[in-house]
């Protein structure tokens, strides 16, 4: 029996790992511990609270961590905690990197102080920068970080924290950086629940004026999937790549998601790219695959359809959030940005 620590334990692919995790490993202990910032949310884990130990803490807090990890015997950090939201990044970046890259490191401090036996990292795509719409490669885990935004530079300098801490301090320590995610209990600020949640409304679906920049999608319980592969088998200092292959741009998103819906193709409309909107991201998870079995197991087509679903059967979870976001996307165009 183990216990895990899983940090953003309240976000989106933070409270879908915990549920995951419960399910496929009942014997294991699992502590959630989340700030409860905008996007961290306590009902994303009603249905798992008697199965959980739930933690209101900041990673920030490295004296807090430390008494977390020595109270409930931790012995795997997975971590989750984050500001994600290239928007906001643009609006608040100073929040990014205080939590992103110095939250990381006084966890990794407490780590050090106290001893587990892993602490995994969740990255993104989105290190390595962006790439032409055109480009037959992919990004492998050999490819130079080359952030473009604050957010990507914060989780950039996050990842490169605890390498630093597993060379130097000889921390277990392993990295995933995944494709984008979608699925059940995110944030209605990100693009695929936004749309769903306005197109429920009646309300226009805003897409950036690049409509054809490109994103690699992944179902979160793919990516939940993959994480335990990399704990279970994965190599302690190596990264590995999880992504589903699958791409699609933006129009094709909200076409998607209308056409579920049954609504027509009017409700979309056009508004002004943020800044450093980056073109197209794609990941070569072939070490992932070919190393530990993994494979996605979810559809484009059917992880759409249930998640669509699943926005339609829970209005009650998202409709609350609706308005609570901090970020105003035309914020940067009204500013001068």
């Amino acid at each position: 029996m183990s216990t895990l620590l899983v940090t953003g334990g309240a976000g989106f692919i933070g409270s879908n790992f915990v549920r995951y995790w419960t399910q496929e490993h009942p014997g294991d202990q699992v502590v959630a511990l989340d700030a409860l910032t905008y996007a961290g949310r306590r009902e994303s884990l009603a249905d798992v609270a008697g199965a959980i130990t739930f933690v209101h803490a900041d990673i920030r807090d490295q004296a807090r961590m430390t008494e977390v990890l020595r109270e409930h015997g931790v012995d795997v950090v997975v971590n989750f905690a984050a500001e994600s939201h290239n928007s906001l990044a643009i609006i608040r970046p100073g929040d990014f990197f205080s939590t992103n890259v110095m939250g990381t490191q006084a966890l990794l401090e407490a780590v050090r102080t106290v001893g587990v036996a892993r602490f995994h990292q969740i990255s993104t795509c989105e290190v390595y920068g962006d790439m032409d719409l055109d480009d037959p490669g992919a990004f492998t885990e050999s490819s130079p970080y080359l952030p473009r935004t604050p957010y990507n530079a914060a989780k950039a300098g996050g990842d490169h924290v605890v390498r630093s801490y597993g060379y130097t301090y000889n921390i277990p320590v392993t990295i995933t950086n995944c494709s984008n995610n979608y699925g059940p209990y995110q944030f209605p600020e990100k693009v695929i629940p936004l749309f769903i949640s306005r197109a429920l409304r009646g309300e226009a679906l805003p897409l950036y004026a690049s409509t054809r920049n490109r994103r690699e999608w992944l179902h979160v319980l793919d990516h939940c999937r993959a994480i335990d592969a990399v704990l279970s088998r994965g190599r302690v200092g190596e990264t590995y790549h999880v992504g589903s292959g699958v791409e699609a741009d933006i129009e094709t998103i909200a076409d998607t998601i209308l056409g579920e819906l049954g609504l027509p193709a009017s409700l979309k409309t056009i508004v002004p790219d943020r800044p450093s909107h980056d073109r197209r991201y794609l990941l070569d998870s072939s070490r992932l695959r070919t190393e530990l079995g993994w494979a996605p197991e979810i559809t484009f087509a059917d992880g759409m359809r249930s998640t669509v679903a699943w926005y339609r059967d829970n209005e009650s979870w998202w409709a609350p959030l609706i308005g609570a976001s901090p970020v105003v996307e035309t914020a940067w165009a009204a500013s001068g940005q």
